[in-house]
């Protein structure tokens, strides 16, 4: 009873999908928002342009494939804005990232003939539903690996760029107790770094792009910090804006926000590093352990007359 129901279940979505395809859904109401707001130009104030540029290509194979995917997604409202963060950070397109994880989920759908093939080739009697539950379970696991490799990926990234904030504010608090205004005292400190510091190099871009787009510098800073998701960039934003609008004296306040980070990104390091120790201990210790029973394995199985 159970081929039949599987067989049924699969017609019935093979079915689904045609139709699904020949009609597709209307655009949700998130999705007419969005187009409508970047139709206006967010209202007037000049259009939303992402400061982060991507450094992936893609074929056009999977170009096509991950505009329809993010597509169905904006369709739904379906944001992820963790995952656009994350990839924003590493410099990759959500694109491309949708096209991966599809082709990756199809290509863990080849188990199914691949197990049951070399099954039949050793003879064995088998069920088809282990070669398509397998299948299902690798489509699965492998649509969702890309997920936690960009996490991963991400999360060491943002620590660096976390430790050239520190450095950045250092500079922008050295160049404005030189005199030099906000805007100059940003240019001064990014163009510091050389180009092999690719956190110094996306804070450049973004003040770069923000003349273009015509805001001014500590917005672009928040517009970065957002769409990395860097909280230390909107607090910066934050603190400049305070002093073009209120005339603040911010130097003092920069300079402690960069020994805050050196701080904790010295606890960081330290759990790290005290993390490492236990796990190294962990494995002296198992290693003692085999090694005890491999000098006393002989002597009980003599004992025990075995």
């Amino acid at each position: 009873m159970a081929e039949p129901a599987l067989f049924g279940a699969m017609l019935g979505l093979g079915v689904f999908l045609l139709i699904r395809a020949l009609f597709p859904a209307r655009p949700g109401l998130v999705a007419r928002i969005g187009a409508l707001d970047a139709a206006r130009g967010e209202g007037g104030s000049g259009p939303r342009t992402r400061l982060v540029a991507t450094d992936e290509r893609l074929s056009a194979f999977r170009r096509g494939l991950g505009e329809r995917l993010a597509r169905f997604y904006a369709a739904r409202g379906w944001e992820v804005r963790s995952i656009r963060a994350d990839l924003a950070l590493l410099g990759r397109s959500f694109e491309g990232f949708l096209a991966t994880k599809a082709l990756l989920a199809a290509s863990g759908l080849l188990f199914s003939p691949l197990l049951a093939g070399w099954l039949a080739l050793l003879g064995w009697g088998f069920s088809p539903q282990v070669p398509l539950w397998t299948a299902v379970l690798a489509a699965v696991v492998f649509f969702f690996l890309p997920d936690l490799q960009v996490r991963r990926d991400a999360a060491a990234r943002r620590r660096d760029f976390r430790h050239a904030v520190g450095a950045f504010l250092d500079l922008v608090a050295m160049n404005l107790a030189g005199g030099r205004g906000v805007p100059e005292a940003l240019m001064m400190a990014v163009s510091v770094g050389d180009d092999g510091n690719w956190a110094m190099a996306r804070i450049r871009e973004a003040l770069g792009n923000a003349r273009i787009v015509g805001i001014t510098p500590w917005q672009a800073l928040g517009r970065l910090g957002d769409e990395i998701d860097v909280d230390e960039l909107r607090d910066l934003s934050a603190a400049l804006a305070l002093v073009a609008d209120d005339g603040a004296k911010v130097r003092a306040s920069l300079s402690a926000r960069a020994a805050t980070l050196r701080r904790r990104e010295l606890a960081e390091i330290e759990g790290q590093a005290g993390e490492r120790s236990q796990s190294m201990l962990v494995a002296q210790l198992l290693l003692c352990a085999g090694f005890l029973v491999f000098l006393s394995f002989p002597a009980a199985m003599k004992m025990l007359g075995v």
